[in-house]
């Protein structure tokens, strides 16, 4: 990795004007700057300065001037700064998402003792180190602090693992110690894992090294379990000074050593396994480096200096261009900033292995990324920001990625098809099969949300010719299997994966029920089939016949429109369904039943905030009216009372509609008070017995609830 000087933030002074800290936002968009007179100055990330505040001592009758800020710290969703300062508090600031927000102070930490250092590591609470060798932790949602561990030997410095579960503490009689909130299954010991040469002031945790220096002029690599394993030696040099302060790289690869006018860089080389260092950015009347700051993505560096100059320095190891595209920035062996260029957005494309990252693809309309490390494959979807990394076995390049399906990425290799799903870390499924055309497979995954089904996750396939099998990719097993009696040449299930479609040679569609595995031929001398996005319909052509099924439950019901031409797409945009149709050189749309397309899909799915949505948009008439009462009937049913008596109010059946109204209020007053499911409440299931005209079940209800109070009393008087 090389640095370049990109510009100057803040121009340096004539005498001592101490940059005390800086900071990154884990979000990019923001870098925090202290200057020596206690003000935090706010840049964006193109080095503009856009806010600044100043600080504020822990009492007024001390004076502006009675501590220093010795450390800043972002929250991980960068809407707060944590200020640690020497006159023994840590205020954490609320700086909001944009610029124009308000600074307020909306925590406090007093402590017994000077806070020396800060860092806020990601899903856990603020650890600071203090003068007296207490490591600690600030909670922001309860506003209490605790002690992590103690020592008897002052904090000089602190630093976090990459995945921000693990901490180091270096102190001033050299020891540097270690603490877990999660060792992520590695078994590394926690406590004082080694004894530096010196206080180390700069001391960071990259990848599974140690690096710690001091004002010995040395530079020593520790392992994971404290043994010295390499040794940078600049003693002998005579224009060299003391170590100040160390950071690490995002990818923990690349580590910056800064001293008098130079920064040292050093990298890891995974195939040596060990550090090397490049070559060193020396620059005249920089002095003393005070502070350094690594933005998150890996793109850029900061440091400040003693005079109070802030310098901006680019890092990366090259750049190329690809496609004339997309901008291919290479910060580390193993991440790469792939961005934009006509939208200006970027993607930080990272190996949490650690490998090198060999080449970087953008495929499928420019959609998709793939690229390779030694033994893994990393995917990602461009639009939605979702990567993923699973093992992958080095094959050549030979693999074919299909991207047809916009939640999970399609591999075939050597005969075997896997599935990987955007955002996951796992290869989703994996199964033998010889036939890689799209429309020969289908994957569902959670995309229709249905009543008591958490996660869905479904695959059909080709076995063979003839031979289709659905997997469940959750269970990782075969759901339903079957042979035709003709080549199958398209298949696709249904969102809730519990139908299957395909069709044959023969032009004949078929549907195939998974829960109950019986086949039904529905068409024949069908040219054009496709399910409805959202719902259970499904739209086939037959000849000079479009072909509509609205409830496919009952294949026999089927709705019939003459047509003249074919149909060439299916359309569903702004509450309305259109199928298009190209009848000679013209293009006409037929527009489907959007009633019973959504209405019915909601009900099916058992999703009735869905339905009422959708009634709540139509016009009072007998149809829309026969439809609240069928989901007024069905949510009572299904105990959704607040959706009943919506139902009822739209009827104007005012007596029902106050009816539930009060058993709703009853049902939240007892879930507030007993906690549970305040429905359960016997009052409110006896309430709802009436509704239903079922005496005889009210009767019961209250009948259970005298005897359970009854033989309560009498045990109650057997043992008293």
């Amino acid at each position: 990795m090389q640095l370049k000087h990109m510009k100057t933030l803040l121009t340096p002074q004539d005498g001592a004007a101490k940059i005390t800290a800086l900071a990154w936002a884990p979000n990019n968009t923001k870098l925090a700057v202290c200057t020596v007179e206690r003000v935090i100055l706010l840049y964006d990330e193109h080095g503009e300065r856009r806010d600044k505040f100043s600080t504020k001592p822990i009492d007024s009758k001390y004076g502006k001037k009675s501590y220093t800020v010795k450390a800043l710290a972002f929250s991980p969703d960068s809407t707060k700064i944590a200020v640690g300062q020497t006159d023994n508090i840590i205020y954490v600031y609320k700086i909001g998402d944009d610029w124009e927000s308000k600074k307020v102070i909306c925590n406090k930490f007093v402590q017994q003792s000077a806070v020396t250092c800060l860092i806020w590591p990601p899903d856990q609470n603020i650890v600071f180190g203090l003068a007296d060798g207490k490591v600690r932790q600030a909670n922001s949602k309860t506003n209490k602090s605790s002690t992590i561990y103690g020592t008897d030997s002052y904090v000089v410095s602190l630093a976090q693992n990459n995945s921000g579960k693990g901490i180091l503490s270096g102190h001033a009689d050299g020891s540097i110690v270690r603490y877990f909130f999660d060792d992520e299954g590695s078994g590394d010991s926690q406590g004082k894992i080694c004894v530096h040469t010196c206080p180390p002031y700069a001391l960071c945790w990259a990848s599974n090294s140690v690096v710690a220096a001091g004002c010995d002029k040395k530079i020593l690599v520790y392992g994971r379990e404290g043994r010295l394993t390499q040794q940078f030696d600049f003693s002998k040099d005579v224009d060299e000074h003391e170590f100040t302060v160390a950071v690490n790289s995002p990818s923990g690869q690349s580590v910056v050593v800064g001293s008098y006018n130079r920064l040292r860089v050093f990298n890891w080389a995974p195939r040596r396994g060990m550090w090397e260092e490049a070559k060193m950015k020396e620059i005249l009347n920089l002095y003393t480096i005070t502070a350094l700051a690594w933005k998150k993505d890996g793109s850029r560096l900061t440091a400040g200096t003693l005079c109070g100059g802030v310098e901006l320095f680019d890092c990366c190891l090259r750049r190329s261009i690809y496609k004339n595209k997309f901008e291919m920035t290479y910060v580390g062996l193993s991440q790469v900033i792939v961005k934009n260029l006509s939208t200006g957005t970027r993607v930080v494309l990272k190996s949490h292995y650690g490998y090198e990252i060999d080449e970087v693809r953008i495929l499928g309309h420019d959609r998709y990324i793939v690229a390779h490390t030694t033994d893994t494959i990393l995917l990602g979807d461009l639009s939605s920001n979702k990567l993923s990394e699973v093992p992958w076995q080095n094959t050549g390049g030979n693999e074919k990625f299909f991207f047809e399906n916009e939640h999970v990425c399609m591999i075939f290799n050597a005969g075997e098809l896997s599935l990987v799903e955007y955002g996951n870390n796992e290869i989703l499924g994996c199964v033998r099969t010889e036939f890689t055309n799209p429309h020969l497979i289908s994957v569902r995954l959670n995309e229709r949300k249905q009543m008591g089904v958490e996660d869905n996750k479904k695959m059909a396939y080709l076995v063979d010719l003839k031979t289709i099998a659905i997997m469940d990719l959750i269970m990782g097993f075969n759901v339903g299997s079957f042979t035709h009696d003709s080549r199958v040449d398209w298949l696709e299930l249904n969102e809730t994966a519990s139908k299957l479609l395909f069709r044959d040679k023969r032009l004949r569609l078929h549907l195939f029920n998974i829960d109950t595995q019986i086949k039904t031929t529905i068409l024949n001398y069908c040219s054009y089939v496709q399910w409805v996005p959202q719902s259970d319909v499904v739209v086939a052509q037959n000849r000079d016949t479009l072909c509509v099924w609205y409830n496919i439950d009952h294949p026999e019901k089927v709705t019939m429109f003459p047509i003249k031409g074919d149909i060439v797409d299916l359309e569903r945009a702004d509450g309305t369904t259109d199928v298009i149709v190209k009848e000679g050189v013209t293009t006409i749309s037929y527009t489907l039943d959007e009633g019973l397309i959504e209405f019915g899909t909601a009900i099916d799915d058992g999703d009735f905030s869905r339905a009422v949505a959708f009634l709540e948009t139509l016009e009072m008439s007998s149809e829309t009216e026969a439809m609240w009462k069928t989901l007024s009937k069905l949510s009572l049913e299904n105990k959704q009372l607040h959706i009943a008596e919506r139902c009822y109010a739209a009827l104007g059946d005012v007596a029902k509609a106050k009816f539930l109204h009060n058993i709703n209020k009853l049902a939240a007053e007892m879930a507030e008070e007993v906690g549970g499911d305040g429905t359960n409440y016997y009052v409110v299931r006896a309430k709802l017995a009436v509704l239903n005209k079922d005496f005889k079940e009210a009767e019961t209800v209250y009948l259970e609830q005298v005897s359970l109070i009854s033989s309560l009393f009498w045990e109650h008087e057997a043992l008293y």
